[in-house]
């Protein structure tokens, strides 16, 4: 009985343990989706911002505004791009590291940018934006080559697939349409006659029975037939009539 306690007694807890950690997953799911959405709409506010003021705003405040603009776009179009290609290419990952390193420096030259905005010295603003924009343009250059190679590269993988994809469809497509009957097979060959022989080259086997010299006696046999019995039951030769 006591074991049956503490058995349901450990499936308790267990359920609320794995209760409490599904909670807490959803929790963060949650919290991160609306974090999430919420970068999202102040990052959407603070664009169309940035966009008003470099078209209502004349000068160097303007030009920042539209620098900040171009910096943060070409940005997030490259991580977007780089992001979204390396669960597929795995060689996009040493390309993805080296955006981060880039883009640390383009949130340092953002913020001072933004800094700049509210500098009340025109003559000082002036002064410095040129080493700005110098900056603004060679970060956002390193990030749409990033971006524009990651790409090509991901649209000649598919071209290449779709080369082979249409070679193998023609081969297939070849084999469907050739419905024509297949032709008998060959005739088997005959078997090779044996080669003729040369009479005057072939070899006795057996030796042949020695022929008697012309002036030698044929010979005789080992033991010479007696004379045959007569029996009183034979008849006598009749003698010849000589009429």
């Amino acid at each position: 009985m006591e074991v049956a306690v503490t058995i349901v007694a450990l499936l308790f807890v267990l359920f609320l343990v794995l209760g409490a950690y599904a909670t807490v997953k959803v929790v963060g799911a949650a919290k991160r989706g609306v974090d999430r959405t919420i970068t999202q709409a102040r990052r959407t506010v603070e664009d169309h911002t940035l966009r008003a003021k470099s078209f209502a705003q004349p000068g160097p405040a303007g030009e920042i505004a539209q620098l900040r603009l171009k910096l943060r776009t070409s940005m997030r179009a490259t991580q977007d791009t780089l992001l979204a290609g390396v669960t597929e290419d795995e060689t996009l990952k040493e390309s993805l590291s080296l955006f981060e390193r880039l883009s640390a420096h383009g949130h340092e030259l953002d913020g001072e940018l933004k800094r700049m905005e509210s500098e009340p010295d025109r003559a000082t603003l002036a002064e410095r934006l040129p080493s700005l924009r110098e900056r603004a343009e060679r970060l956002t250059h390193s990030a749409d080559s990033l971006r524009w190679a990651a790409r090509d590269r991901a649209h000649r993988f598919a071209n290449d697939d779709l080369d082979s994809l249409s070679a193998q469809i023609d081969v297939e497509s070849g084999a469907l349409r050739h419905w024509t009957t297949p032709e008998p097979p060959p005739p088997a060959a005959p078997w090779p006659q044996a080669p003729a022989t040369d009479p005057t080259t072939v070899h006795q086997t057996w030796p042949e029975t020695p022929r008697p010299a012309a002036d030698e006696p044929a010979p005789q046999a080992i033991t010479p037939p007696a004379d045959r019995p007569v029996y009183p039951w034979q008849k006598k030769p009749r003698p010849e009539s000589t009429t």
